[in-house]
């Protein structure tokens, strides 16, 4: 039964970490992983317990790396190597379970703000970038010196877009280079409001600018990766950006540039369907992707509101990890909504793949809020975090007497006219007062009772007191394909 619903606990021990790949040099594990300033970050803190969390891929350098950092500190450290959802995310939970007292984490991170206060310091990594055969490629693909554009990178190469950029500003005039937006320490002052942050990242426009203006060059990605769609990163940059604004990638190490606009419009024409499947269904089931990333109580809330306001069933899911097995046994839910940091949303799914679509927030809020999109905004937002009241890109629902629920609208998928929602949203949010109905009228049916009504078997039928006691009988031994008594055909 366990297995059902979630992972078994004998799945942990018996999956494979995934490729460990090559062990980095114990001469290059300084520059590599920061440890002087990763040192310097427990030194100052003053802590007793330190938890180092590794994705996969780095599971193999984080016990010569823990050993490197208690004989510096004198500090207690802990590997966390398994994470309850991403490994993009700061893993507070697993950092309480340790009693640690701050958190290092290492790898590619979604920079999400985590859900309780924990000190926290992120090393990217410093993947090496010909800086030349990048800027060559950069004025190959920008021949007009005047064109505005703003450098982007993956964040193991976020350490080389200054240097990349010295060598274009004495050609290029408008040039922008972001830098990874760490979420504040505790305690903080409030971030700089001259920086614009979007996508994991910090934009220094000048004044009456806006970031819609600007192309982008992105540094990061590989020419070996046969399907370019398994990277969230540039997914979220690519939904998110002007589509009216080139795109292009470069790979660090060889130069080689791709234009990115045809990925660009099938992840576009991806998000207008699962919107529509959004807009056909009836019952959502919302998965909770995260435990570990600020506001997910709220957006939870949110996203259960927006729903009831469309006239949809929603239920909630706490399953871990989702995977194809897992969903399967909600047959009823005609679409999920995986509410996760932006990564662990975008994340490419299993091979698998799943019998139902698994939306984002935004695709869902696309669907059920007929105020969404006002004019101006980004077509895409890849964080929950924006959805939220007092996020500039919140969009309250309409009063219930607008007529945005009354406009007429026909399914693009099944040609058929959808009806307006079957109840609107009540101005008290804290009222939920039955209205009465005339007298052997359902007031209220159950989704899954309705589903289960409409399948031919139905279970196990206990029929209590109509069938007479036996005593117990020995069954049929064996498997299916062969019975003891079957004999050999």
């Amino acid at each position: 039964m366990e297995s059902t619903f979630s992972s078994p606990a004998e799945a942990a021990l018996q999956r494979e970490a995934g490729a460990a790949g090559l062990l980095t040099p114990l001469d290059d594990l300084d520059r590599v992983y920061e440890l002087e300033r990763v040192v310097g970050f427990v030194r100052n803190l003053g802590c007793q317990r330190v938890a180092l969390q590794f994705p996969d891929q780095l599971l193999g350098d984080a016990g010569a790396v823990a050993a490197r950092l208690e004989r510096a500190t004198g500090s207690k450290m802990f590997i966390l190597g398994d994470t309850a959802y991403g490994s993009c995310c700061v893993d507070v939970l697993g950092a309480e379970q340790a009693g640690a007292q701050a958190l290092v984490h290492f790898g590619p991170a979604c920079l999400s703000p985590p859900a309780r206060p924990l000190p926290v310091a992120f090393v990217l990594g410093q993947r090496s970038v010909a800086l030349e055969l990048c800027a060559k490629a950069f004025e190959a693909q920008n021949p007009d010196p005047t064109v505005p554009v703003v450098l982007l990178s993956e964040p193991a190469c976020a350490h080389a877009l200054e240097a990349l950029a010295t060598l274009l500003r004495p050609r290029y005039s408008d040039l922008v280079v972001s830098s990874p937006a760490f979420p504040l320490p505790v305690d903080s002052l409030n971030p700089d409001p001259e920086l614009l942050e979007r996508f994991g990242r910090q934009f220094p426009l000048a004044p009456g600018r806006c970031l819609e203006e600007y192309g982008a060059f992105y540094v990061g990605g590989s020419e070996s990766i046969s399907d370019p769609d398994h990277d969230p990163d540039l997914s979220r940059l690519l939904l998110g950006w002007a589509p009216g604004q080139s795109f292009f990638s470069c790979c660090p190490e060889t130069g080689q540039t791709r234009d990115e606009g045809a990925r660009a419009g099938r992840l576009r024409a991806r998000r207008h369907y699962l919107v529509e499947r959004a807009r056909d269904a009836r019952v959502v089931g919302l998965l909770a992707g995260t435990l570990g990333v600020a506001q997910h109580r709220e957006a939870l809330a949110h996203l259960r509101n927006l729903t009831q306001a469309a006239g949809k069933r929603s239920y909630v899911l706490a399953l871990g990890r989702p995977t194809p097995a897992k969903l399967a046994n909600f047959p009823e839910v005609d679409v999920f909504v995986l509410l996760a940091c932006p990564l662990g949303a975008l994340a490419p799914q299993p091979s698998g793949s799943f019998f139902r679509p698994v939306l984002t927030p935004c695709e869902l809020e696309a669907a059920c809020n007929p105020a969404w999109p006002p004019p101006g905004l980004a077509p895409h937002l890849t964080h929950y975090a924006d959805l939220l009241p007092g996020s500039p890109f919140h969009v309250p629902l309409p009063p219930p007497d607008s007529e945005l629920w009354d406009t007429p609208d026909v399914s693009l998928i099944t040609g058929d006219l959808r009806p307006p929602p079957a109840w609107k949203p009540s101005s008290d949010p804290g009222c939920s007062a039955l209205t009465p109905r005339p007298q052997l009228e359902l007031a209220e049916s159950s989704p899954a009772a309705s589903f289960l009504s409409s399948r031919s078997w139905q279970g196990l039928q206990p029929r209590l007191g109509q069938t007479p006691v036996t005593g117990a009988v020995s069954g049929r031994r064996g498997i299916a394909i062969a019975y003891e008594d079957e004999g050999s055909s």
